[in-house]
């Protein structure tokens, strides 16, 4: 159904300075690709010596490779065997199972990794769509709390071998 493709540098540095990004003969989808917060929260991370894994964002494409549908990531490196996702899936492109697929393909990766024991998702309580994609693939809801930028979220947790 898709890959995930992770953003090239140039492309990074486009999107985080609000420039216009260059995929080739891929089709972005309007509203497809990442904030310009990630990226330049990802070209920090970069420059501060990250491995790329956890901190560069991946695009969500078609199998065919000929249309962008949306953007995932790492949000920083796994620190005491937990990580953060984020996802964002173009809205054209919703309700098809996009965003269950890409964040399916994060926990395969994060499960991989051989470092990681749980993968935690904050949702926004009013995304009724976003907690069904991630209690569709396993992960429990914990209680709600307030997160860095004043937004009450609630974290969704998923344990590696459950």
């Amino acid at each position: 159904m898709i890959d995930l493709i992770p953003i090239d540098v140039d492309n990074l540095r486009r999107l985080a300075d609000r420039e216009p990004v260059d995929f080739g003969d891929i089709q972005v989808a309007a509203g497809a690709l990442p904030p310009h917060h990630v990226a330049k929260r990802s070209l920090s991370h970069l420059q501060a010596g990250m491995p790329p894994l956890w901190c560069t964002p991946f695009l969500i494409v078609t199998r065919s490779r000929d249309a962008i549908l949306g953007g995932c990531t790492f949000k920083t490196a796994p620190m005491q065997g937990r990580v953060e996702i984020g996802y964002g899936v173009a809205p054209s492109h919703r309700g098809r199972g996009v965003a269950t697929a890409a964040v399916a393909e994060l926990l395969r990766i994060a499960s991989a990794s051989g470092i990681v024991r749980q993968v935690v998702a904050h949702v926004l309580p009013r995304n009724l769509a976003s907690s069904r994609v991630v209690s569709r693939l396993g992960f429990e809801q914990e209680t709600a709390l307030v997160d860095a930028d004043g937004e009450e979220v609630v974290p969704w947790v998923w344990r590696v071998g459950r």
